[in-house]
């Protein structure tokens, strides 16, 4: 994870690797909220993962990772449930009341959580650059869901943007959970029993709620089907790889500059494939989120460091929860 290492590794290719996680993670919230149009919301997201955690588990398999152990499958699901039931689960909820790239920017503050929890956990409270970013964190969700007509513009659903703001805590506690043995030590193994265990029950949730009895195939749409296939070839395979490859050629904290990207790309796509509001109380919410982000990304970097290193398949669980 050392400069060496990053200068070590082709040009061309850490440019096309960035390019990808960027563009290609920024993409998935549009893609999610063209899938959830016709296509059963969790189910399909569920059985998504589910499908992207069983190729993963083949190629890890094969490239000679041990089976699980039950102890480390129990991880597996704990882990699963909280990014993926809980996270990715109320992303596919808010995305049906608000435009996928307000969504993205509401996901973007997962840094805060992160920094929030890690601060209980080592009972040692953040840097004073932290707390700014912090506060401007909250500003940013703070406009967003704001009484009343601001700036010419209305609020975005309150209900909603809570829903994504306790999925990113969940996340936070997801990728903090998957720290150390619990978990197994070949990071495609990892991530494909988390796929699998949360797809599992993302699955389940998208039954119990009664979405396989109402759903009429003849009513899906391509561009729903189009979506899904999208979101598991370029948003799990091709994205996921270019970010494990970078996380062993690149510094954690350089990697982790997605998070801030990724918002920015989502919502110049929503707005210009969906025709997603761009009104001004977006703009002035984009610059303060990803600032915050920024900031706390940039002085938090130890924090980043040692979770890429104990559990590099998760380090940055925000995302990966959504784009895997």
């Amino acid at each position: 994870m050392s400069d060496r290492h990053s200068a070590r590794a082709p040009l061309g290719k850490v440019v096309a690797a960035f390019a990808a996680v960027y563009v290609l993670w920024g993409s998935t919230y549009l893609g999610i909220r063209f899938a959830i149009e016709t296509l059963p919301p969790f189910l399909t997201q569920g059985v998504r993962f589910a499908v992207a955690g069983a190729v993963l588990f083949l190629w890890a398999r094969l490239s000679g990772a041990p089976r699980p152990s039950a102890k480390q499958w129990r991880a597996g699901i704990v882990t699963g449930a909280l990014l993926f039931l809980c996270g990715t689960g109320g992303v596919v909820w808010a995305e049906r009341v608000i435009p996928s790239g307000v969504a993205a920017l509401v996901v973007a503050t997962e840094p805060i959580s992160f920094v929030l929890l890690e601060a209980v956990r080592r009972r040692r409270a953040p840097k004073a650059p932290i707390w700014a970013g912090l506060a401007l964190g909250a500003a940013g969700l703070a406009i967003l869901v704001g009484p009343g007509r601001f700036l010419g513009t209305g609020r975005f659903d309150l209900a909603a943007c809570a829903v994504l703001v306790a999925g990113t805590f969940c996340w936070a506690a997801g990728s903090l959970y998957s720290r150390g043995s619990r978990m197994p030590a070949s990071p495609a193994m990892a991530t494909a029993i988390t796929l699998l265990g949360g797809g599992a029950l993302l699955a389940v949730l998208g039954v119990s709620v009664g979405e396989l009895a109402r759903f009429d195939p003849a009513a899906v749409s391509t561009r729903s089907v189009l979506a899904v296939a999208y979101l598991f070839v370029f948003g799990s395979l091709v994205g996921f790889s270019a970010y494990l490859w970078l996380l062993r050629v690149s510094t954690a904290s350089r990697v982790s500059t997605y998070a801030y990207v990724n918002p920015i790309v989502a919502v110049f796509l929503g707005w210009a494939l969906a025709g997603e509001p761009l009104t001004a109380r977006v703009f002035l919410a984009a610059a303060v989120i990803v600032g915050a982000v920024a900031l706390i990304i940039r002085h938090g970097g130890e924090e980043l460091e040692e979770t890429a290193q104990s559990s590099p398949d998760l380090a940055c669980s925000g995302a990966e929860s959504l784009h895997a």
